[in-house]
């Protein structure tokens, strides 16, 4: 794999993803992802799942310079099925999977990461989802997800602003687990994942898919919607602002059309 790593220690398989400088969640990182999954899932010495950013960042966003190579609305929209599937793959694997997040998961970063089972997180690390300040919206059932750990009202503020939280806040409001200091986070996450890696594989299994069905119909019909919200914000002239807005560094002027 280009962009990942992928090493096995004591039952826990640690997950790197490498893509410098921001590890933006392009198109060919999603796939290695499905693919690691997909090893893990088949190799008994593997019990959990620690997935952790290399560099300064978990996940900075999604690869918005990939937008610009999409053709419209509905390549769009494929594009975040395929993302929402692989996600989706993750927050019901058969084995635990932690997200270690440190500087910042945004975006992208932050959807891949609330599809793990369990969040750690540093202290000052940045969390939000800032899609609106491109014209877009969450692609990657970031606005079924955000709510179920937030609650309606904070996921809305977020969502609205496109103003981050800090790990801190996020342990506060249900988003992450525990916050450490950037030298612990590592250590604590190992520990957490040796801790669970001692449990039975069979019961760990089981409960993910008892947690999982606490995910009601309306949740998937959510997700469903998402993707085809995100494909028509595409087409719009806004969004279009907005994404040459953010590669060029200046403010988006939209005018709602």
């Amino acid at each position: 794999m280009e962009y990942l790593k992928l090493s096995v220690e004591d039952h826990v398989a640690f997950i790197t993803i490498d893509h410098a400088p921001a590890n933006a969640l392009s198109s060919a990182i999603i796939g290695e992802l499905s693919q690691a999954f997909d090893q893990i899932e088949k190799d008994e010495a593997v019990r959990v799942v620690l997935l952790h950013g290399e560099g300064r960042f978990f996940s900075a966003g999604a690869d918005i310079k990939e937008f610009t190579e999409v053709e419209n609305g509905k390549a769009f929209e494929k594009l975040t099925k395929n993302g929402q599937s692989v996600f989706e793959k993750i927050e019901s694997f058969p084995k635990p999977v932690i997200a270690a997040i440190h500087g910042a998961a945004l975006g992208g970063g932050l959807e891949l990461a609330m599809a793990c089972h369990i969040r750690l997180v540093t202290e000052r690390a940045k969390l939000g989802l800032p899609e609106l300040q491109l014209g877009l919206i969450p692609g990657f059932a970031g606005t079924q997800r955000l709510p179920r750990y937030v609650g309606m009202a904070k996921a809305a503020e977020m969502l609205f602003t496109s103003e981050p939280i800090t790990g801190t806040q996020a342990v506060q409001c249900g988003l992450a687990n525990h916050a450490f200091t950037d030298e612990e986070l590592i250590p604590k996450a190992k520990e957490l994942a040796n801790k669970i890696a001692k449990k039975s594989p069979l019961a760990l299994k089981s409960t993910i898919e008892l947690l999982n069905y606490s995910k009601h119909d309306s949740y998937h019909k959510g997700v469903e919607r998402e993707a085809a919200l995100f494909g028509q914000a595409f087409d719009t002239a806004d969004a279009q602002e907005g994404i040459s807005a953010f590669i060029e560094k200046r403010e988006a002027v939209f005018k709602g059309k």
